[in-house]
């Protein structure tokens, strides 16, 4: 307990009092024999004083006991109930005199005032003033306008008469006698429409008692306790308020709840409920406040001031008592200036939170740090061991508690939630002032920007640095902590972390290695460009025992993903696993990704030739055949690889191997137009793979030379043909002439004129019949001088009479098409002709009154213009715009 008020008395009158008001500085008594007083209170918090000072004594004032005031003071108004019928002073007068009686009210018991204050557009404060009277078992609803009260609506109807009331906004809240229920009605304003109401809980064995505790909530009395309803009738988040005994009188003034005793005062307070002071008063009957702070009491014949302890008082000696929530409520409310107000809070509140966190509340006071936009750093410091070593000090406040075990995990998981969430604050902050930058970027590219706003840039940009270093700094911090929080607790939620790429390298290496996490230590090195580190780490881990690291499927991967800005450490370590598991390492290299498709494929072949020969052509194939390369040095390599690879297996007597590796070759040299024949000729003995000879002199145009190797080395006269009439399909160079080569060739073997092929004296004997036969076949495809000249003089005139027949044929055709081509030529001339003259035997006369169509100008005497089918005439610089429209 504290003191709260200091309570002093003021008056000890000799007639009775029946009811009090007060507002500013002054204090309104009503007494039962119908006398009005009206006091000037001074206090002074100095000595605990209060100067009273008589003011008005109107002795006539009523007849009757005065039952009830209230004061408006913004219309200096005087509201009472006396000989149950309402009346309106004027307060600023001397001897109050009456404004005006509400007749309506005749037969009153109790009223209320509701004064709603709104400030206008221009700045002025409207007030607008309503009034219930309670008249037998009714309600009478009224507003003040123009000197006096009219009605607001139409009464209601009660079902006992009330005995309490209060008016919060459009509710007002009855208590009835009895055992009746406590009942909130619900005005509205529609005539067309009903007032609702809603049944709240009865009084019990108490005289009902409704009391305003704010603009939502009710207080109710029930029995000896005190129950807070919200205006909706739903019950508040506030805990229930039980009192010794059943209060005589009760008021709030926030944020205390003062109640009334036989003998004494309680003061409480509301939220968190704790007894604060108890203070002894003789026979108490009636509390008022009248402004924050300052509460009258009365009793039959004395009055007493309850005035605050100041602020700072109180607050002091709560934080002494550790009482922080109900010191933040204090400071919030205090008259100090804004910022000493923001200051002061901010203290409390950070007060509070380590007093949360030494209560081993742990996510309540990492809420607190987050709503005071704590430094992370500062939070971290409760948790010593989360800090490098020369990082330890001492957090902001002494006495914080030491966690272990299960307090300790529970505090880890509500830090890391915390620092997930600064982080995402933070993050939306640094990319709301990136955008900003970036806008600032544009702006200066455009070069359009006066001095004074230059420099402002300048300044912003510098500052934008200084933030972004800041922040960068800051989730380095934060990421580090939370893979310390997550290894002490989930370590599922270490490699999603460290893929962030803001843990501090040192920090988070010793702790991952302390914690064995080698898979995650192989993340933390990608992530921060430690590329060897982890690839070593990767070929270690290999023969041990961790299933995840085990093998060499990590590195493959690892390699894979590394692009060609590393090809030289993928070389490095890509070694040991080329030798120990050959298929798996090529994939290194021929993995359909964007990456490994991204190597230099020279440097990957190269490499392959120097160490690991056996797979290159498994490489070359898949770089030509499946990434469709049409790389000259790829080509040419595979040609020589093949051509090796078979000249090796059947020299060591592979006679199958080798067979299945030349066809591979000779399907190769047939498909492939990107190798360099003339490269791939020399690489070929003459003594031997004569087809792929072939293949290769075919490419460089060499047909004679190709048609011996079939006929003459080869003996293969149907091959010679197949050729023939591939070269005259492709319509390559000495495409006319193939067949006549081929029959040339039958008809007179070559001997000393065909240099540089061998031949074999089985094939050298002419084949005159295959020769003609060839002739007649393909008839169309000769020059007849060509073939006569190549035919002996011997062969008759009937053997090639359907060869000259078919030539005669298609040299008639030809021309026939020829004459045919001529007539259409002419007939296209003489189309073209008459057009011309069409076209030139239109004119346009241009005069001084001609305009552009396009720009609107006149055409000057040495304008030169484009005229349109459509008769349009332009400039003939306007001719673009003109095809724009």
């Amino acid at each position: 307990m504290y003191e709260a008020y200091e309570c002093s008395q003021l008056l000890k009158l000799s007639v009775q009092i029946e009811c009090i008001a007060a507002y500013d500085d002054n204090l309104l008594v009503g007494t039962k024999v119908g006398h009005l007083l009206m006091y000037s209170i001074s206090s002074r918090y100095s000595d605990n004083k209060n100067e009273v000072h008589l003011l008005r004594y109107n002795r006539t004032f009523s007849k009757k006991p005065i039952q009830q005031l209230a004061v408006v003071q913004e219309h200096q108004l005087l509201i009472s109930l006396s000989d149950n019928i309402i009346c309106v002073h004027d307060i600023a007068a001397i001897n109050f005199p009456t404004i005006c009686t509400v007749p309506e009210t005749k037969g009153a018991t109790l009223f209320s005032v509701d004064i709603k204050r709104t400030v206008t557009q221009s700045g002025k404060t409207s007030v607008i003033v309503r009034m219930c009277v309670v008249v037998k078992r009714k309600l009478l609803l009224f507003y003040w306008k123009n000197g006096s009260f009219h009605p607001l609506m139409e009464e209601l109807s009660m079902p006992d008469t009330p005995k309490a009331l209060a008016w919060i906004k459009e509710t007002i809240c009855v208590g009835f006698k009895g055992d009746s229920v406590y009942m909130l009605y619900h005005l509205n304003r529609d005539s067309k429409k009903d007032n609702s109401q809603t049944p709240l809980c009865p009084p019990g064995n108490r005289p009902p008692s409704v009391l305003e505790m704010n603009d939502e909530i009710f207080i109710l009395g029930k029995d000896n306790s005190s129950i807070f309803v919200g205006t909706d009738g739903e019950a508040a988040s506030l805990k229930q308020m039980k009192w010794e005994s059943v209060p005589k009188d009760l008021v709030y003034d926030e944020p205390y709840i003062v109640a009334l005793f036989p003998d004494s005062l309680e003061i409480r307070t509301v939220e968190p409920s704790l007894i604060v002071q108890m203070q002894k008063v003789k026979d108490p009957r009636i509390i008022i406040r009248c402004r924050s702070g300052l509460l009258y009491v009365a009793s039959d014949e004395h009055v007493w001031c309850l005035q605050n302890v100041t602020w700072s008082r109180q607050i002091h000696f709560l934080l002494e008592q550790k009482q922080f929530q109900l010191a933040l409520k204090i400071a919030n409310i205090s008259d100090e200036p804004s910022e000493d107000k923001a200051r002061n809070v901010h203290q409390i509140q950070t007060l509070y939170a380590y007093d949360l966190f030494n209560k081993k509340q742990f996510k309540e006071s990492m809420e607190q740090f987050l709503k005071l936009e704590t430094d992370p750093t500062e939070v971290i410091k409760l948790f010593p061991n989360l800090l490098p070593q020369q990082a330890r000090t001492r957090p902001a406040v002494d006495a914080v508690v030491q966690l272990a075990d299960m307090d300790l995990e529970s505090g880890l998981l509500a830090l890391i939630e915390y620092l997930t969430k600064v982080r995402l604050s933070k993050k939306a902050e640094k990319e709301r002032k990136d955008k900003e930058q970036a806008e600032r970027d544009t702006k200066r590219k455009l070069g359009k920007l006066t001095l004074v706003v230059e420099k402002e840039i300048d300044t912003e940009s510098a500052n934008h640095d200084k933030f972004s270093k800041a922040t960068e700094q800051l989730f380095q911090i934060i990421d580090t902590t939370l893979l310390k929080c997550y290894l002490q607790t989930n370590d599922a939620f270490v490699a999603p972390l460290i893929r962030l790429n803001h843990c501090h390298l040192g920090e988070a290496e010793k702790m991952l290695k302390k914690h064995e996490k080698n898979s995650e230590l192989i993340i933390l090195y990608q992530t921060k460009g430690l590329h060897k580190k982890a690839l070593e780490l990767l070929q270690k881990q290999s023969t041990q025992q961790d299933p995840s690291l085990q093998g060499h499927y990590r590195t493959v991967l690892y390699l894979q993903n590394l692009g060609r800005d590393y090809i030289e450490l993928i070389f490095q370590f890509a070694g040991w696993v080329l030798e120990q598991h050959p298929t798996d390492g090529l994939s290194i290299f021929i993995e359909d990704m964007p990456e490994v498709e991204g190597l230099p494929r020279p440097k990957v072949l190269d490499f392959l030739l120097r160490l690991h020969k056996s797979l290159v052509i498994p490489y070359l194939e898949h770089v030509i055949h499946v990434w469709k390369d049409e790389s000259t040095i790829l080509h040419d390599a595979l040609v020589h690889q093949y051509r090796e690879q078979a000249a090796t297996l059947l020299a060591g007597g592979k006679l199958a191997e080798g067979k299945v590796v030349r066809a591979k070759l000779l399907s190769f040299l047939e498909s492939s137009n990107n190798y360099s024949p003339e490269n791939a000729l020399v690489q070929f003995p003459y003594d031997s793979m004569f087809e792929e000879r072939a293949v290769i002199l075919g490419k460089l145009g060499k047909h004679e030379q190709v048609l011996s190797i079939y006929v003459m080395m080869l003996g293969n006269v149907s091959q010679a043909i197949k050729y023939c009439h591939d070269v005259y399909r492709s319509e390559r160079e000495g495409a006319d002439e193939v067949y006549v080569l081929l029959i040339k060739m039958l008809i007179s073997p070559p001997d000393s004129w065909l240099r540089g092929v061998p031949v074999s004296p089985a094939t050298s004997k002419p084949d005159l019949e295959t020769a003609l036969s060839l002739l007649e076949e393909h008839a169309s495809k000769i020059h007849p001088i060509q073939a006569l000249e190549v035919l002996p003089d011997t062969v008759p005139i009937c053997r090639i009479r359907h060869f000259l027949e078919s030539s005669l044929q298609k040299q008639l055709n030809e021309r026939r098409r020829i004459l045919v081509l001529k007539s259409l030529t002419v007939a296209e001339n003489l189309q073209v002709q008459e057009q011309r003259m069409h076209y030139e035997s239109q004119s346009i006369k241009m005069t001084e009154l001609n305009v552009c169509s396009v720009c609107k100008k006149r055409f000057g005497n040495q304008s030169a213009f484009a005229l349109y089918p459509d008769g349009d005439v332009v400039h003939f610089s306007c001719q673009d715009r003109k095809a724009q429209q």
